[in-house]
This record gives structure tokens, sequence and C-alpha cells, in this order.
């Protein structure tokens, strides 16, 4: 089964499986995953980086999608690529002599997924050959929010699709603050998703709510529902 996925902006490894350079691996970013690894098989002449050209064939065996934008899925790429000048990634011990390239870049991803602000991307970890799969380190999983999946994943351009409408009765006010709901697109109550419970708030008293333990933060990833 394939996945499809608007606004794709990801950035992948690859694994070097010629017996010339078996081992080797290459991190980089692509809105295409298809398109990207066929790239990098074809060569330079076929739109392939030349630190891949010659040395296929290559796997793309694990992808990170789901960044708001290109900008910081190239920041998140070169910090994998170079996480010795990465700031924020000065924690992270150099690979060893005995250590698999695959297995340290892994572990830099591992890391980085724990790290501001990574953290709080809403990603998902996916592996797309799933022989190559790793459990991740010890005390270093990822986030609640940032699911691990299985499978290729294929860009697809934003549908227009409209939603089907839903008659819900509007609750009157706000079980945070308890303000009357103002009519209009500007003050459309949230609601907690679990069947029964009616509470519904205004954005913003739901994220002062959430942020609560977090006070240096702008906006929350997850939270208990007040009701």
């Amino acid at each position: 089964m394939v996945v499809e996925v608007c606004n794709f902006f990801g950035v992948y490894l690859l694994y070097c499986t010629n017996p010339r350079y078996h081992g080797r691996v290459y991190v980089g970013f692509t809105v295409n995953p298809e398109r990207r690894i066929n790239q990098h098989n074809g060569g330079k002449r076929r739109g392939g980086a030349w630190k891949t050209s010659g040395r296929g064939p290559w796997d793309m065996v694990l992808i990170i999608h789901g960044f708001p934008s290109d900008v910081a899925a190239l920041r998140f790429e070169w910090a994998w690529q170079h996480p010795h000048s990465s700031r924020r990634l000065t924690h992270v011990t150099r690979r060893t002599s005995r250590e698999r390239q695959f297995d340290f870049h892994l572990r830099v991803l591992a890391h980085m997924l724990q790290t501001a602000p990574w953290c709080r991307l809403p990603l998902t970890i996916r592996w797309l050959k799933q022989e190559y799969c790793r459990d991740f380190p010890a005390g270093l999983e990822p986030p609640l929010h940032m699911p691990v999946a299985f499978g290729q994943v294929r860009a697809v351009k934003t549908k227009g699709v409209k939603a089907p409408e839903v008659n819900v009765a509007t609750p009157k006010r706000c079980s945070i603050c308890l303000k009357k709901f103002q009519d209009g697109d500007n003050d459309i109550p949230l609601r907690c998703f679990h069947p029964g419970c009616t509470m519904a708030a205004h954005m913003t008293c739901l994220s002062r709510a959430f942020l609560a333990k977090e006070p240096l933060h702008f906006l929350p990833i997850e939270g208990q529902c007040p009701g």
C-alpha cells in the first residue's frame, strides 16, 4: 500500500547496495521520493547527486516527512549531514571505528528527534524498506506525537476537496474561560474528540491550558482535555 501525502517535504536516508561501496549512506531532501530515488540511481545526467553518481544502486530506506516547509526540511537535512557542526547537536558523540555509517546516522537521527526545535514538529518516521528497520536506542525513542510508519509514500498535489458538512449543535460558552462564543469563523470552538465529552473551548484558551507547564513555548503538541 502506498500512502499519498499532500504538501510533501521529506528528508531521506539512502543505503548503497553496490558490493564495491556496500554500506555507504547518503542523506538528502526531496519533495518527490519516487522521482528522487530514480534520479540517484540514474546518475548526475538524470539529476542525481554527485556523491551518489556511479556508486549505485541505492535503496531509499527511511524518510522523515511532515515538515511545515522546505526551509524546515532543508535545515533538518543539513544538521543530519553535519551533526558535529550543528550547535544543537554538540551532545552527540562522534562515530567510532566499529560503528557502521548506517547505525551512526540512525543514532544521530534519534538525538535530533529529541532536540528542539525538531522535537515539536508533527513529523512521521517512515521505513520505506522494512528489512532495514532498526529499533531506536533505549531512552531515545521518538516523541509520542511522532508515529513510526512502514511502507511507500507518494507526494501528490493538493486536492481541492470540500469537507462534508456536519450538523452539530454549537456550544454557547468556552469550558475554560466561560465566555460566550461569538458568531463567525474567527471564534470557532475546539471540541474534545472523545464521544460524549461536551468540552468546547477557544483555541487560545486551550493552548494556554496545555502550555501551563511549558511557559517558554508558543504552540502545544499535546494536553489533557479539561473536561
